[in-house]
């Protein structure tokens, strides 16, 4: 038969090399793999094009959105804060603050400074103040560059700037120490005001607060540094930004002015960069002087750093929002500096700045006034226009940037958000690779399947013939295509029908007898188990040192009284799923489960040479258990526990039922150790606690009459 159907294949193929040309099932192939290709390439092209635009446009959107939010909060913060300055320069305390310390100062200057007095304070100025400057500034300045020209000026640093070195930086103290003890009226004003400035440092959290009279002079100041008594007009400040912002102030005469300056280095605060915002004092009738609020760095890097919570506000790993002035220089804190401040000097070396600017930015831990911003977006948004580009930085490498003016009238600042290019269009670039990678792989499985289903018209029935061998060889997982709806169709749906049935049935014979074998597991050890399946009538094994642990509850039908059936039910079976997870944990074997009793060993399936440590240590950790049930449930439930060491026997006590259990010496002295005093407790045998002495700590219970002896009775400590 064989030697036939050979002889029948060989004719056909003889048949189609004399015909020539291609086959059938040639030309099926064909015409399904360019009808699929070509089909799946123009799908997948304009799936790409559509899908790599509107990925790029979300990243460009969204890096927009964050800026502007931004720019938002920043213009806020800074009206917020013009507004605070207006209400606080209207006051009454303010108003009658300026009064009386600009009736002070002006009494101030009458009075010299004597020999001592003075060379204090050129001591302080000289050795002090000034080198400290010079070091954070890495500029030179005369010894007595910063000394008040006016008497006044002069009596207020030697009585109060030079007194705070006496603090040792302890700033709380020197906000509140204002009388000077010299017993001038400007000790008594400064004393009766000075808390009001106080209250505006602490709870608004300005870095100073300076009062100025309508002469430039700085006539009181909340942390009386070096420009306390300096003059603005014509002193060693007149041509900083809060000099000038002073003068505009008071060229409007107006109580409802409020002028804010850019960032500066400001010398009495060391040469860190500062912001004032300024209002007149006073009424409608007229103003007595100008109050001058010092604005901290955190101001602005607070809100344009997100509180440093970058990643959770959409920016990524590298994304972050900064300010840049007219003058190209950032006006809040790189991220990069931040976070990583060696990587922020390798990156913006990179990119054209100059080391030692970098090195200073580490140093002082910002960027304000010192990292450069001179990229092609930062001019733009500086000429007012709004937008997005893809370029370079003010560190290394491509970046995706959103730039526009801030609207705030009194500053020239820029918003520019930023995020590197790469990981701002990664999802684009996991997107092409995800439409490449399924592209090809779909060409491949239209390869495969036009070239099965060509097969179909010529293959069926070899595909049933191999289907049925394998079904009878054991491989119930097998199923035959149904694609066509003839006869073969028909054939292979009846077909499957019948292995799937097959597999099915297979499938629930498997998981009873699985767990058939779990539940048999539960109930006896492997080699009992292994024995029972054996058919053996007498099941019973001796086990030499083995510990045997019985715990007893104590209480639990008192507390399960006021239960229903179902809770108590419920309850218990808490308590024994917490000994199973201790027994499991110590390395114990449970036997099993009485309603108010709980039988275990250690060393019985599994020879321990530690099985005595093991069954104290289980036993403590019931202990445990039962403390969180009584504070779970507001129960008094105890527990008394007997543990013994020895030989045992273990076996089926009844085939029919299935009755694992264990018995010998051990158990019977575990038992009635557990009693011996009544009380809740671990009990051990003497066996027990003299091969555990060393490990756990005993006190004597008593003892009991075991075959004639008496055994003493240990009890945990």
């Amino acid at each position: 038969m064989a030697d036939a159907t050979q002889v029948t294949e060989e004719r056909a193929r003889t048949k189609r090399r004399r015909r020539g040309g291609l086959s059938i099932q040639s030309k099926l192939l064909i015409m399904l793999l360019g009808v699929s290709l070509v089909s799946s390439v123009i799908v997948g092209a304009v799936g790409f094009i559509n899908g790599r635009q509107s990925l790029h446009e979300s990243a460009i959107d969204q890096l927009t959105t964050i800026r502007e939010m931004r720019s938002y909060e920043m213009a806020t913060a800074i009206e917020d804060a013009k507004r605070s300055a207006a209400l606080n320069s209207r006051n009454l305390s303010a108003q009658n603050a300026s009064v009386a310390l600009n009736a002070a100062f002006d009494e101030l200057q009458q009075r010299q400074l004597d020999a001592a007095q003075q060379e204090a304070l050129e001591t302080y100025h000289g050795d002090v103040f000034v080198p400290e400057l010079e070091k954070r500034s890495k500029a030179e300045y005369g010894d007595t560059a910063f000394i008040p020209a006016s008497a006044a000026g002069q009596w207020l640093q030697a009585h109060y700037a030079v007194k705070n070195e006496d603090f040792d930086k302890d700033y709380d103290a020197i906000l509140k120490m204002n009388d000077a003890g010299d017993g001038t009226s400007y000790s008594v004003a400064a004393e009766r005001y000075g808390d009001y400035f106080a209250r505006l440092v602490e709870n608004a959290g300005y870095e100073d607060v300076l009062l100025l009279n309508l002469d430039g002079d700085v006539v009181f100041s909340a942390y009386k540094g070096v420009d306390l008594g300096t003059n603005l007009n014509d002193g060693p400040y007149e041509e900083s930004a809060l000099a000038n912002a002073y003068r505009d102030a008071v060229a409007t005469n107006s109580v409802n002015t409020t002028v804010l300056t850019d960032f500066e280095r400001w010398i009495p605060s060391l040469d860190v960069p500062t912001m004032w915002v300024l209002s007149p004092i006073g009424n409608d009738s007229r103003i007595t002087g100008v109050l001058a609020m010092q604005l901290p760095l955190s101001f602005v890097n607070d809100v344009m750093t997100g509180d440093e919570k970058w990643k959770g506000q959409g920016l990524g790993d590298t994304g972050e929002v900064y300010l840049v002035g007219r003058d190209d220089l950032m006006r809040s804190n790189s991220r990069l500096v931040i976070e990583q401040p060696e990587e922020y000097v390798r990156a913006v070396v990179g990119a054209g700045t100059p080391p030692r600017i970098a090195k200073r930015v580490v140093e002082v831990g910002g960027t304000v006034l010192l990292q450069p911003a001179r990229a092609e977006s930062v001019q733009l948004a500086q000429q007012g226009e709004e937008g997005t580009k893809v370029g370079p930085g003010y560190r290394s490498g491509d970046t995706v940037v959103s730039y526009g003016p801030l609207d705030v009238p009194d500053l020239d600042w820029v918003v520019i958000a930023r995020i590197d290019a790469d990981e701002a269009f990664a999802p684009t670039a996991d997107f092409t690779r995800t439409v490449l990678i399924w592209l090809l792989g779909i060409m491949l499985a239209v390869a495969l399947l036009s070239l099965l289903l060509a097969q179909v018209f010529t293959r069926p029935v070899h595909r049933l013939v191999g289907a049925v061998n394998r079904v009878a060889g054991g491989d119930l997982d097998v199923q035959v295509p149904q694609g066509s709806r003839d006869e073969f169709g028909d054939l292979g749906s009846a077909f499957n029908d019948m292995a799937s049935s097959l597999r099915i049935k297979q499938q629930l014979i498997d998981e009873q007898r699985s767990e058939n074998e779990k539940l048999m597991h539960t109930l006896m050890p492997e080699s009992v188990a292994a024995k029972y399946r054996a058919g053996d009538e007498a099941i019973s094994e001796a086990h030499d040192n083995v510990s045997v642990v019985f715990a007893e509850l104590v209480g639990f039908d008192e507390y399960a009284a006021a239960l229903t059936p179902e809770e108590e039910v419920a309850q218990l079976n808490v308590l024994m799923r917490g000994f199973d997870e201790a027994a499991a944990k110590a390395g114990v074997e449970k036997v099993r489960t009485l309603h108010e009793g709980y039988l275990a060993s250690s060393g019985l399936v599994v020879p321990r040479v530690d099985n005595v440590r093991r069954s104290v240590q289980f036993a403590r950790d019931l202990l445990g258990v039962i403390e969180r049930f009584n504070t779970q449930n507001g129960a008094d439930v105890a527990l008394r526990v007997g543990v013994d060491t020895g030989t045992v026997t273990s076996g089926l006590v009844a085939r029919t039922t299935l009755a694992y259990d264990l018995w010998g010496d051990a158990v019977n002295l575990a038992y009635r150790v557990r009693s011996v005093t009544g009380e809740p407790g671990i009990y051990v045998s003497q066996d027990v606690r003299d091969r555990t002495n060393e490990l756990f700590t005993y006190i004597e219970a008593g003892s009991v009459e075991v075959k004639g002896r008496t055994e003493t009775v240990w009890k945990v400590a």
